[in-house]
């Protein structure tokens, strides 16, 4: 029996990079997150994307260059329309239908973003890949995820980090002696200053029935152990 109806899978622009990140977007990282999609759809479960733009564009260079805050935002939100049609594009071939949904109306390659729209494409079993941020800047992709899963009345959101188990106390590459962290609430993550999440986006979710769970994509079957109700990675949940 699997453990969600409906979920957000969040990733990270750099999730979609070779490791050399010399290259954007590789091809071998676009068809394991496709097949990871293809899992979970073939286990009934509808599933709605959120993807960063890491790896097109970062605020550090925009503060190098000197491009202000709100238009290096804007530039951010089109990087994650790019990684989206990337995304869509290795779903499809999979025999999946799949749908771009931006907040940034660019309707030659993306519908706009309509809440009802988005839960009807969910409904008939469409991957929707949740483009543009919020649409808004001084918002992060990690926000974006909260207010859908909020909004498509989602049960959880998927965090899944590159070659990272979950949560720690520390950056385990950092430092040796990091513990890691098998559960945790929102407040207890943002009173720890733990870097999983940025703390607008979990403030999101403090009093929400919308778990979080941080694990390792690298691992195919552990998309459905997680459906399965596997303890895979870290929990974050709201407190008592």
């Amino acid at each position: 029996m699997k453990k969600y109806k409906r979920i957000i899978l969040k990733l990270s622009g750099e999730a979609l990079a070779d490791k050399s990140g010399k290259m954007i977007l590789e091809a071998h990282r676009l068809d394991n997150i496709a097949e990871a999609i293809k899992i979970m759809v073939g286990k009934g479960v509808q599933v709605g994307v959120v993807i960063g733009a890491g790896n097109i564009w970062r605020g550090k260079l925009a503060e190098q260059i000197g491009i202000d805050r709100s238009t290096a935002d804007y530039m951010g939100m089109l990087g994650t329309i790019i990684n989206s049609m990337a995304l869509q594009s290795a779903i499809e071939k999979l025999g999946i239908e799949c749908r771009v949904m931006s907040a940034v109306e660019v309707r030659a390659v993306a519908e706009p973003y309509i809440r009802r729209k988005a839960i009807r494409h969910l409904e008939k079993n469409r991957v929707v890949i949740f483009a543009g941020g919020t649409g808004n800047p001084y918002f992060t992709t990690d926000t974006t995820a909260s207010l859908r899963a909020m909004e498509m009345e989602a049960q959880a959101i998927l965090m899944a980090k590159n070659g990272v188990d979950g949560v720690y106390t520390d950056d385990p590459e950092k430092n040796p002696d990091a513990k890691f962290i098998p559960e945790i609430t929102f407040k207890e993550m943002i009173n720890q200053n733990l870097k999983v999440m940025d703390p607008t986006a979990a403030s999101l979710l403090m009093e929400k029935n919308i778990e979080i769970n941080v694990f390792n994509m690298n691992d195919l079957s552990n998309f459905e152990k997680i459906l399965n109700g596997e303890r895979v990675g870290t929990m974050i949940r709201k407190g008592e």
